[in-house]
C-alpha cells in the first residue's frame, strides 16, 4: 500500500507539472536587466471620467507617456477624452467593451468583446490596438488564447495600487514604491479618489532613482519570449 500510494504521488506530482507547465498566462511583468530600468504605470477607465485629463497633464508635465486600458462604453461616454489620451501620447488600449467577467462567457462572445471595443478606439485614435486587460483581472487559457488569437496581448499587473478603495496617497504610494523593479507593471485607476495627489511624488521618486517609465508596448517582449509560473516574461 506504501508503494503504491508513493506511486501515485509521484503521478499526481508529475500532472501538476504538467499543468502548470500548459497555463496560458498574461504578462504581469518583463524581465529585465540591472542596467534596463523601464517600467510601465497603466491606467485602467471603465466607470468614470472624473480625473482623466487631470492625470494626463501630471504626465506630460514629466514627458510621461503611459497605457490606459478603456472600455468600449467608456469611449462611448467620452470620445474626446480618448482622443485627448492619444494626442498627448498616451496608448489607449482595449479593457473589453462591456467589462464582463471573461471567464463566464463564450469564446465568441470575448470575440465580439475585444472587436467592439479595439473598432470604437481605432476609430477615434486611428490606432489599433494590441493590449487587453481582463475586466476584473479575470482570465483563463480561454480568455488569453482568444486574445492572442484576436492579436492581442493580454496584460496584468505586478504590483497593485489599490486606489479604488480610497487609499490615501501615502498609503498608495507605500503600495508601489517600495515595490518597484526593473520591468514591473503597476496598475491604477483613472477615477480612484487620491490617485491625482498620489501621482506626482511616486513618479518624481521613481524617476530619481533612475527608473524610466514607458507605454507598455515598450516595455514588452514582442516574439521568441516566454512566460514563467509568476507571469514574467522573458526572452527565448
Amino acid at each position: 500500500a506504501l508503494i503504491l500510494m508513493g506511486h501515485f504521488n509521484k503521478s499526481s506530482a508529475a500532472m501538476s507539472v504538467t499543468a502548470a507547465a500548459e497555463r496560458d498566462l498574461p504578462i504581469y511583468c518583463v524581465e529585465k536587466d540591472e542596467n534596463d530600468k523601464r517600467i510601465s504605470i497603466s491606467f485602467d477607465a471603465a466607470w468614470d471620467n472624473s480625473d482623466s485629463e487631470m492625470i494626463s497633464n501630471i504626465l506630460v508635465e514629466r514627458n510621461i507617456r503611459t497605457t490606459f486600458f478603456v472600455v468600449g462604453d467608456w469611449v462611448d461616454k467620452y470620445p474626446e477624452t480618448v482622443k485627448m489620451l492619444s494626442d498627448a501620447g498616451h496608448e489607449v488600449m482595449n479593457h473589453s467593451s462591456k467589462h464582463p467577467h471573461m471567464t463566464q462567457i463564450s469564446t465568441e462572445k470575448m470575440k465580439q468583446e475585444l472587436e467592439d471595443c479595439g473598432s470604437k478606439i481605432e476609430s477615434i485614435t486611428g490606432n489599433k490596438p494590441n493590449l487587453f486587460r481582463p475586466p476584473y483581472g479575470d482570465y483563463n487559457n480561454d480568455v488569453v488564447k482568444t486574445a492572442r488569437e484576436c492579436g492581442y496581448y493580454t496584460i496584468q499587473w505586478n504590483i497593485d495600487s489599490l486606489d479604488w478603495k480610497d487609499l490615501t496617497a501615502d498609503e498608495i504610494y507605500k503600495r508601489v514604491v517600495p515595490k518597484v523593479t526593473p520591468g514591473s507593471i503597476i496598475l491604477f485607476h483613472n477615477a480612484a479618489k487620491h490617485t491625482p495627489e498620489a501621482l506626482p511624488k511616486i513618479l518624481d521618486d521613481l524617476m530619481a532613482q533612475g527608473y524610466e517609465i514607458v507605454p507598455i508596448s515598450e516595455l514588452i517582449i514582442k516574439d521568441n519570449y516566454k512566460i514563467d509560473a509568476n507571469g514574467m516574461q522573458y526572452s527565448i
